[in-house]
């Protein structure tokens, strides 16, 4: 007789490896986010209000420079166009009056890795929130700033804000104003804004196009966007506007963007002046200083515990 061959039981099959998880999307694989995808509420601007412009022209930059909803935040104090964070999905903080480049500071130098956009009007920015913008300007905070000036409190309808020119009839000024209105491009330049310019919501892609040139300034950037209001004070700026009879100056082709002299004369011409970038000049950022100041104490505690850190903070105190 022959022997049987032997019966062997088939060993298990070892288990499967995990899948590795799926890599993120690269910048340039990722689809830039569409104006669905980032408008939030319906706008409740007053029809043909020159915000409007400026939001829709918000949304167009972010989609064409792909920043996506964790690579930027939008910020605001009280006002019409402060509004502007209900209207964007995405991080942002509708914040308290005057105080929205106090906050964007914070944000900024926190978070270096963000964009950070400020939108407020001229009453926001400049009555009390005035000595806030005089301060984020002199330390050159990298962020940008909008200013939509429409020369009047919109808002709480129709009296009159530090931009109002003199003569303007309004529920605080029923004889006409007598005070000499700021101009907010002197005021910047003479501040320490490293990036000064201007437009208006009525030419829209010079609008785009100041807000790219802020966007890319390593600095605290700054643009005055003349933003009609119709409701109280409508053809305010038709002498900018071509197509009301105005006329839309851009800046010289000779001007000298680093000349801080040549740029505050500039924005001394009489309205409607000029329109683009009035002046631009690399200086050291308040972020690079607070990162070096950062990396410096650090320094000293390299390589020790929590502990020790804690310890040698207790001696030094002694």
């Amino acid at each position: 007789m022959t022997a049987s061959p032997t019966a062997t039981t088939p060993a298990p099959a070892a288990p499967a490896a995990p899948a590795a998880p799926a890599a993120p999307p690269s910048a340039t694989d990722r689809k830039p986010l569409s104006k669905k995808e980032i408008a939030a509420d319906h706008p409740t601007w007053c029809p043909g209000c020159g915000d409007f412009s400026v939001l829709a022209l918000y949304f167009k930059m972010i989609e064409k420079r792909k920043l996506w909803q964790e690579k930027f935040t939008t910020i605001s104090g009280i006002g019409c166009s402060s509004r502007f964070p209900y209207f964007v999905q995405a991080y942002g903080a509708h914040y308290i009056h005057g105080r929205s480049l106090a906050f964007a500071s914070g944000i900024s130098l926190s978070r270096p890795d963000l964009h950070v956009f400020v939108f407020g009007g001229d009453g926001d920015l400049f009555s009390i929130g005035g000595n806030h913008f005089t301060h984020t300007a002199r330390k050159n905070i990298k962020l940008t700033c909008v200013a939509m000036d429409n020369w009047v409190y919109g808002l709480t309808k129709k009296q009159t804000s530090p931009t109002s020119p003199l003569g303007y009839k309004s529920k605080t000024d029923i004889w006409g104003a007598v005070d000499y209105p700021i101009n907010p491009m002197k005021q910047a330049i003479a501040a320490g804004a490293s990036f000064v310019a201007r437009t208006t919501s009525s030419n829209p892609n010079h609008v785009l196009q100041m807000m790219e040139a802020a966007m890319d300034h390593d600095g605290f950037s700054f643009i005055e966007c003349l933003s009609e209001c119709v409701e109280f004070y409508e053809g305010a700026f038709d002498g900018a506007n071509p197509r009301k009879g105005g006329v839309f100056n851009t800046v010289p082709a000779e001007h000298d963007v680093t000349d801080e002299a040549a740029a505050y004369k500039l924005a001394d011409a009489a309205f409607p002046g000029y329109f683009g970038v009035f002046y631009r000049k690399p200086k050291a950022t308040k972020n690079a200083k607070e990162a070096a100041l950062q990396q410096q104490a650090t320094a000293k505690f390299k390589g020790l515990k929590d502990w020790q850190i804690l310890q040698k903070t207790f001696d030094a105190m002694k």
